[in-house]
């Protein structure tokens, strides 16, 4: 097995945990089979405090965009897996595709639960298509990352950045980005990846270059703007690139910190000595780099809830959390955690980071993502 520092983290996560999540009552094993055994587990915080039965768990739980290729999300189905032996399912869907999927499908619900974007997540209670839980640490998530009826709950928070080859910038001659300008040099955007605002992330991305270069939530000209500058450069919008950089076919990427430490530190088909990744700010000192929490809900009329909520437990438990740290994501617990070495400076989070009003942005999201398309071309 390559020494990777996720492999490491993950040797010794199996070694210190056990049952953290959803506590055996009765009639256990040391290896709880689960799926269709005779366990039972407590499981909810507070009020929610209830026991699930193993014998009412499927062989898979279908939980929207818990899927492999992000956030260490197959570790964490894995784990999950291994102890309570429910399988869940490699849901590969942005957080618009969950919410328009649940639209399609509100009279028969295939789903158990939510998993992405936390406005999408809150945009998903507007609808009607969740329903209230506190999982087990609910009370350690900072109130303003739950909403007050208990439906939906943050997990892990991320910050928008920019993955560059190091190596191509040196033979270019081109210096490490400091500012969302320093993108529009040609040498640049000729071979630069982003996704679109249907995506959170790229909706933070796009936030987050408006914000840099003088925008806000209620004038999006600025990011138009950019990116029509950057797609008569060459700039692309794609979900699919993070194989192409490894092979240098794209020297820049828009995504998230825990993308490009994740493939730094995690990842051998590129040196790690090749990877910059970098929080960007304005020319004008402005700020550029969202923060964008991700979460959960329960879903209404849940085809299994009794494994969702088991499932919603293990994630904010502590070594569930541990997973989200083990690929660079920042966990939503990460005060009771050691956050590795690796990731970004802190003065460069104090210098660039941002975060907004994201009961406003639910409430305008659409529209922002609707002229944004509409402005750019996408």
């Amino acid at each position: 097995m390559p020494d990777t520092r996720r492999n490491v983290v993950r040797s010794l996560g199996a070694l210190a945990a056990a049952g953290l999540a959803g506590c055996v009552t009765e009639n256990a094993s040391n290896d709880a089979s689960g799926g269709g055994g005779s366990e039972t587990y407590t499981v909810g915080a507070g009020e929610y405090e209830t026991t699930v039965e193993a014998s009412a768990f499927p062989q898979k739980l279908y939980f929207y965009c818990v899927q492999s290729g992000w956030m260490n999300w197959p570790s964490v189905m894995s784990a999950f897996e291994d102890e309570y032996g429910v399988a869940v399912n490699d849901d590969d869907r942005s957080s618009g595709e969950a919410l328009t999927h649940m639209r399609s499908h509100e009279n028969n619900m295939t789903h158990s639960g939510y998993n992405g974007g936390y406005t999408y997540g809150i945009v998903a209670r507007n609808d009607g298509f969740t329903q209230a839980y506190k999982p087990q640490g609910w009370e350690q998530v900072p109130d303003a990352l739950k909403t007050d009826d208990h439906h939906v709950t943050a997990t892990r928070r991320v910050t928008t950045a920019v993955t560059y080859r190091k190596d191509i910038y040196e033979e270019r001659g081109l210096d490490e980005p400091e500012t969302w300008e320093d993108l529009l040099h040609p040498d640049v955007t000729q071979d630069l990846a982003l996704q679109t605002p249907q995506a959170a992330v790229g909706l933070a991305a796009a936030l987050s270059i408006n914000n840099a270069r003088g925008g806000s939530m209620d004038d999006l000209q600025p990011v138009i703007d950019y990116y029509g500058e950057i797609q008569d450069g060459g700039a692309e919008f794609t979900d699919n690139f993070l194989a192409q950089f490894s092979r240098g076919e794209y020297a820049t990427f828009v995504r998230y910190d825990y993308s490009g430490l994740d493939l730094k530190y995690n990842n051998e088909e590129v040196a790690e000595e090749n990877v910059g990744v970098a929080l960007l700010g304005g020319e004008n000192g402005n700020q550029g780099a969202l923060n964008m929490p991700y979460g959960y809900a329960l879903l209404e009329d849940a085809p299994n809830p009794e494994a969702a909520k088991l499932f919603m437990d293990y994630v904010l438990s502590l070594e569930g959390q541990q997973q989200f740290l083990d690929a660079y994501v920042r966990p939503i617990r990460a005060d009771e955690l050691e956050l590795p070495d690796e990731f970004i400076d802190s003065a460069e989070y104090d210098r660039t980071e941002f975060q907004v009003d994201y009961g406003a942005l639910v409430d305008q999201q659409e529209s922002i993502i609707q002229e944004i398309t509409r402005g750019a071309g996408l």
